[in-house]
């Protein structure tokens, strides 16, 4: 079994909030995939649903996804979208 770690990540903006979360999300991708242990960060928004969007991420190890979560950038991230998220659910799972 491999030891990378598959994370989806599901943000759903507030209706009012759906740009500026899509804004601070994008924000997130460049300096995402330039850290250790990224493998992949796709960012997708619903086609049907504009204010849900899902992070698909690869990475090679949980200990290097952690390290992302500490990052400068996510934080500033929250910072900037506080009171803008209705919801958020993060699944951590394994390829077979």
């Amino acid at each position: 079994m491999s030891n990378k770690l598959i994370i989806v990540a599901r943000i759903e903006a507030n209706p009012d909030k759906i740009e500026l979360v899509k804004t601070e999300l994008l924000k997130l991708i460049e300096p995402t995939l330039k850290e250790a242990g990224c493998i992949q960060y796709d960012l997708h928004q619903d086609n049907e649903n504009p204010a849900v969007f899902v992070f698909y991420e690869n990475w090679e190890s949980r200990r290097l996804w952690q390290a992302h979560m500490n990052n400068t950038h996510l934080a500033e991230y929250m910072e900037a979208t506080a009171g803008a998220v209705a919801s958020f659910s993060l699944n951590e799972m394994t390829k077979f």
